[in-house]
């Protein structure tokens, strides 16, 4: 179950980014139905509705969110080349419409990435190894899947990313407050207020 589940996640992934046909936007929406599927198979989340858990998960947003701002202007006197990778990043939208993305991103991938990321695959694996080695298992394999994307900025966002949302979920175990998180945060910085400008 587990190894599958890093097979296909790294498959999806590597096709996402190595494949330069197609919209890259509408594949990387594909791959998040394929693992957010095979979780479904194995595991049927559980998801309670409760305003405190839609509040933490927007004021994590807007912290995660403050996070990659401070970073991204930080950025260049530690790494050389970083603002044009971070470019090549918010290049991969050229040509959709944003709200195509706003809305793939809030309602699809968000929701799709932590059910999979979080509430099957770091879930199994601090049950299988305990929480600290699972969550950080579980963190690495998900920065790892960007290896494709070739970019150092990319791999390093979704390393915080992952390391921030992982923290988040060894913390309270709520997908509400996870999927809350992560559907503002990359809704909000890829089709609102891209810190790339």
């Amino acid at each position: 179950m587990i190894w599958g589940a890093v097979l296909l996640a790294f498959a999806c992934w590597g096709i996402t980014f190595g494949w330069t046909g197609g919209n890259f936007w509408v594949k990387i929406g594909l791959s998040v139905l394929a693992v957010f599927s095979y979780s479904l198979f194995w595991q049927k989340p559980r998801i309670h509705l409760r305003f405190n858990s839609l509040l933490l998960g927007l004021f994590s947003a807007a912290l995660l969110y403050s996070i990659f701002f401070m970073g991204h202007q930080l950025a260049p006197y530690i790494l050389p080349g970083a603002k044009t990778q971070v470019g090549g990043i918010y290049s991969l939208g050229e040509g959709t419409s944003k709200v195509f993305i706003f809305l793939l991103l809030f309602f699809i991938t968000g929701p799709g990435e932590e059910i999979f990321w979080r509430g099957f695959f770091q879930e199994n694996l601090m049950k299988k190894w305990g929480n600290l080695q699972g969550f950080t298992a579980a963190t690495l394999i998900y920065a790892g899947v960007h290896v494709f994307s070739h970019n150092l900025m990319l791999i390093l966002a979704a390393l915080v990313a992952g390391t921030f949302w992982g923290l988040l979920y060894l913390w309270k175990r709520d997908l509400l407050v996870q999927i809350t998180s992560h559907s503002l945060w990359s809704a909000v910085i890829f089709a609102v207020a891209p810190i790339e400008g």
